[in-house]
């Protein structure tokens, strides 16, 4: 098969630009297809090429594309993407809008990652919005969260056409025949909610393209109880970051409570290689990013406090969605309505 090019936003990020390059390293150790276009400083690049483990090994397999500017994550995203033209995240972009590259990384300024992808590479024709979409973890395995920070101010069409694509997205990623579609809401009834979910809910009814099975409430998410999750992005992003902070602290108490003894101690020995891998499946991170649906080109977002492995498995995320032809499905499902 043809290999896939990823243009990585090397300078974005909490943690750049250590992470993103060791992260792409580990990934192109892994995946042969994969080929990693780093933007950014080129002598930061050099020196931390320099230090990490098997870098030498994969070097026919990345390049440097230098840029001398960088979008801070304060930075307002319209001045940012429209006046550092020689940000990593502007050549990244336009690498992708050029056909030199198949996809879009960064961890960087999600307000730039959503004007850079809808002004320089473009939403595919008919879409309305492009939201973003990660994948977080349940009892029942990955779903899909859509909106979770790009339209904080959404409208009932911008949700309707979420389902759709959220649904076109788990049929062609995960293999799901008929996903179950559900609008995040604080009950079952049809008549509760704000507005938005209000004037949405029968709009998603009347679809027949997708399998809607009504209301979600928060405590259900966790169980699978639906495979698409629809919202707009500011309650998305509120259950995106609860699931992380809980997660955090679900693990931070039982280490204590593991450690508060030596009788604990001697239980934690005989059950946390089973724990280790139950709770595993349930880290927000071993997802990698959170693409954005409706562009005509890959843009992938991944948490600003990314580590290597968390920038590692998105870049190799990049070759299923490339492989699956998400866009392009998107788009001829939109021409066929």
């Amino acid at each position: 098969m043809e290999p896939v090019r990823v243009a990585l936003d090397v300078m974005g990020g909490d943690n750049a630009p250590v992470e993103p390059v060791k992260g792409a390293i580990d990934a192109l150790k892994k995946e042969d297809r994969l080929h990693v276009i780093l933007v950014g400083d080129e002598t930061e690049i050099q020196k931390i090429l320099k230090e990490t483990d098997g870098a030498e090994e994969v070097k026919d397999r990345y390049e440097i594309l230098p840029s001398t500017e960088v979008i801070e994550t304060a930075e307002h995203p319209v001045q940012a993407i429209t006046h550092k033209k020689n940000s990593s995240m502007v050549l990244a972009m336009k690498a992708v809008k050029e056909g030199k590259a198949d996809a879009f990384v960064s961890a960087g300024n999600s307000g730039a990652v959503l004007v850079g992808g809808q002004t320089l590479i473009g939403r595919i024709r008919g879409v309305k919005r492009a939201p973003f979409a990660p994948l977080i973890p349940t009892e029942k395995g990955p779903k899909l969260l859509l909106d979770s920070g790009a339209s904080v101010d959404a409208k009932p069409e911008y949700l309707v056409q979420y389902a759709r694509m959220g649904s076109i997205y788990m049929k062609g990623v995960l293999g799901m025949k008929n996903p179950r579609v559900a609008i995040v809401n604080i009950g079952a009834e049809e008549e509760k909610g704000n507005q938005l979910v209000k004037e949405t809910f029968p709009l998603l009814k009347e679809c027949t393209d997708i399998n809607f099975i009504g209301s979600i409430e928060a405590r259900e998410i966790p169980s699978g109880y639906a495979d698409v999750i629809v919202c707009d992005a500011f309650v998305g992003n509120i259950i995106l970051k609860l699931f992380e902070g809980v997660g955090k602290t679900f693990m931070k108490l039982m280490k204590e409570a593991f450690l508060s003894n030596f009788r604990s101690k001697i239980g934690a020995l005989l059950v946390m290689p089973a724990l280790k891998s139950k709770l595993k499946t349930f880290d927000v991170k071993q997802y990698g990013g959170a693409p954005m649906l409706g562009l005509k080109g890959l843009v992938v977002k991944t948490h600003g406090s990314a580590k290597a492995n968390e920038f590692s498995n998105t870049l190799r995320q990049c070759l299923t969605f490339h492989d699956q032809k998400i866009g392009e499905m998107i788009e001829e499902a939109l021409k066929a309505r």
